[in-house]
Parts: C-alpha cells; sequence; structure tokens
C-alpha cells in the first residue's frame, strides 16, 4: 500500500507542475491576446482556476451541516494563510517579485478588507445566508470591476484587443488554460490522497494529517501555479494568483458554503480568536512589504516561510495540548511580532524617504528584471 501510495504521490506532482506550465504559458499569452493584463487574468481567471478545490471541499463539507461546518471555515481561513506567508514567500525566494501599482493601491486593500469583513461576520459564531449572499455578490461586481479598468486602461494606452494571431490562437490558449486547470485539479486530489495514505501507513494522526496534507493540499494549484509563474518570470501573474485567491476564497467559496449550508455556518471559538485574526495578519503584512520599493525580496520571502513554519508550529503544539503552547505565544506576541513591526516600520519609512527626495540621476527605478519575457 506504501509503494502504491509513493506512487500516486510522485504522478500527482509531475501532473501538478505540468498543469500549472500549461495555466501559466495559456494565462499570459490568453492576457495579450484580449487586451487585458496579466496581473487581471492572475486575480480573475488563474487565481479562481486554482481555488477549485478550496471549493469543492468547503462546499462538500456546508452540506453536511453542523458536522462540516470545522472543515468549509477552516479550510478558506488556512489556504488564505498558507497563500499569503508559503506561496507569496516561496515565490519570492524564487525570484524577487516586482509588485505592479494596481495591487498596492486596490487589490491587497480589498483583501484586507475582505479579511476584515469575514471578521465582523464571524464575529456572532456564524455566517448565514444572507451574508453569503452578500459575498457572492461582492464577487461578481470585483470581477467585473478588475476587467472593465483593465480593458480601459489597455485602450487608453493604445494597446488592441485580440492579438495578432486571430480567434483561433486565443482558443488554443484558452484549452492551454483549461488543461493546466484539469491537471492541477487531477494532481492535486492524486498528491493529497497518496500523501494521506502514506502518512497514515507510517502511524501519523488523522488531526496532525488534516493540518497539513489536507490544508495545504487545497493550496496546492496556486503553490505550483505561482511558483512556476516566478521562475518563469510572470510575477503578475505569480502575486495576482495569490491576492486573487484570497478575495474569491472569502467571497465566493465562503458565501456559496453559507449559501447552501442547511442552516447558518458556524465559526468555531478557535477560529474567531486564532485562525481569522492570523489570516487577517497575514494579508495586512502584504501592504507595508509591497510598499517598501513596490518588490518583495528573497529576504523578506524567507520571512514570511518562517512565519508559515510558526503557524504551523502553534497549530501543533495547540492541537496536542502541549504546555509549550504557552511559551510559543509570549515568543510571538513579545518577540517576533514587534521585531517585525520594527523592520517594517523602518523600512517604510526608508522607502517614503527615497520617494519624496525622487530618483537618484541615471538610476531608473528599482525593479527586479522579469526573466523569460
Amino acid at each position: 500500500m506504501s509503494a502504491l501510495s509513493l506512487v500516486w504521490l510522485i504522478a500527482g506532482l509531475a501532473l501538478l507542475f505540468a498543469g500549472a506550465e500549461s495555466l501559466v504559458r495559456g494565462a499570459s499569452r490568453l492576457a495579450l491576446g484580449l487586451g487585458i493584463s496579466p496581473l487581471v487574468v492572475g486575480l480573475t481567471v488563474v487565481a479562481f482556476g486554482t481555488s477549485t478545490p478550496e471549493l469543492a471541499v468547503s462546499v462538500r463539507a456546508a452540506l453536511d451541516g453542523a458536522s462540516g461546518a470545522d472543515l468549509a471555515v477552516g479550510n478558506v481561513v488556512g489556504s488564505n494563510t498558507a497563500n499569503v506567508l508559503l506561496i507569496l514567500g516561496l515565490s519570492a525566494v524564487i525570484a524577487p517579485l516586482a509588485i505592479s501599482s494596481q495591487l498596492v493601491r486596490l487589490d491587497v486593500p480589498i483583501m484586507v478588507g475582505c479579511s476584515l469583513l469575514l471578521l465582523g461576520l464571524a464575529a456572532d459564531g456564524a455566517v448565514g445566508r444572507t451574508e453569503g449572499a452578500l459575498l457572492l455578490a461582492a464577487i461578481v461586481a470585483y470581477t467585473g470591476f478588475a476587467i472593465v479598468q483593465s480593458r480601459r486602461e489597455a485602450a487608453g494606452s493604445g494597446a488592441a484587443p485580440g492579438g495578432p494571431r486571430g480567434g483561433r490562437w486565443l482558443l488554443a490558449q484558452a484549452g492551454l488554460v483549461l488543461a493546466g486547470l484539469v491537471g492541477l485539479m487531477v494532481g492535486a486530489r492524486w498528491l493529497v490522497g497518496g500523501a494521506t495514505a502514506l502518512a497514515q501507513a507510517l502511524g501519523v494522526g488523522e488531526l496532525v494529517i488534516g493540518l497539513t496534507v489536507v490544508a495545504v493540499g487545497t493550496s496546492l494549484p496556486e503553490l505550483a501555479t505561482s511558483a512556476l509563474a516566478a521562475w518563469r518570470g510572470e510575477r503578475d501573474i505569480a502575486v495576482g494568483n495569490v491576492v486573487g485567491s484570497n478575495i474569491f476564497n472569502i467571497l465566493c467559496v465562503l458565501g456559496t458554503s453559507a449559501l447552501v449550508a442547511p442552516g447558518a455556518l458556524a465559526v468555531s471559538d478557535q477560529a474567531r480568536t486564532f485562525d481569522l485574526p492570523v489570516m487577517l495578519a497575514a494579508a495586512a503584512l502584504c501592504a507595508p512589504i509591497f510598499f517598501t520599493g513596490s518588490r518583495m525580496s528573497r529576504l523578506e520571502g524567507a520571512a514570511f516561510l518562517a512565519f508559515y513554519g510558526l503557524y504551523l508550529a502553534f497549530l501543533a503544539l495547540y492541537a496536542r495540548g502541549e504546555p509549550a503552547i504557552a511559551m510559543l505565544r509570549a515568543v510571538t506576541l513579545w518577540g517576533v511580532a514587534p521585531i517585525t513591526i520594527v523592520v517594517l516600520g523602518v523600512a517604510s519609512l526608508r522607502q517614503w524617504r527615497r520617494d519624496r527626495r525622487g530618483p537618484a540621476p541615471g538610476g531608473g527605478a528599482d525593479r527586479p528584471s522579469s526573466r523569460g519575457r
């Protein structure tokens, strides 16, 4: 059984990255052909497509009623935290990420606002059907606004939609996107299934499997897509995928889950007091980092990965009821958090002073080159 599980795991991993390659290649070409920026494609088509596993898992869990509420909510919250700290961090370690000004002024504030909205809606311990319908209406409005705004900007800059190769070429790129999405979905399912079976064969507990394999498993499409996009130099798709996925997860995945649940979608005390604030903090952490030079460096990416490791350690200790959790909480609250705030504050202040002085003579913008373009 372990050997077969290993085969499924390897096959899933191979299919995952083949799907990511197809998706990134097709999406970047499709954006050019339709006169839509790669960032908007990353925020919508790519982000929504790679969030399909979260949608399937949360809706199926919500239909189970009270017994599935924790999984439905936890899947969204855990995936959003992993998207920012794990996926964005890893992408920046692979290649420093140039951050579009649109993300800084519009999409990241929307992501933080959605996180705050969810925290507010969950304050009474549940998300009802009316609130779910409100979230779904918001994702429709956001998607429409993003596409219309992008096409207006393209028209203003003189870019002609339709691309140089006509409708047949565009259809071929759409086929690449669809094939990539299917590959991501099937590959993620094989990989999660193989990893879960291996973990069970090795005697790992169900709770630990849920906190690690299942939580990260639904984010594997985002991980593969953003990491490969960063490696190929498609930085807008890499970052837009993460930000767009987080917006989609809250507005569409959780909104749909609340709408189809037999009753109000319950939100546990742990989710309200720990997991949701961590998700909000991770989203808010993007704002000052993206502001400092409109880029995310490898060092900042490594810091995000370290934060995610700390989050997983906290979850593991919490699940096992270890006394060391109090010490970890104290170290995080009185050590890691203040240091992070000071470092980001100093970096933001330095960037603000540089912006006031203006660019150095003959210098140019300090933005990393886009490899592969």
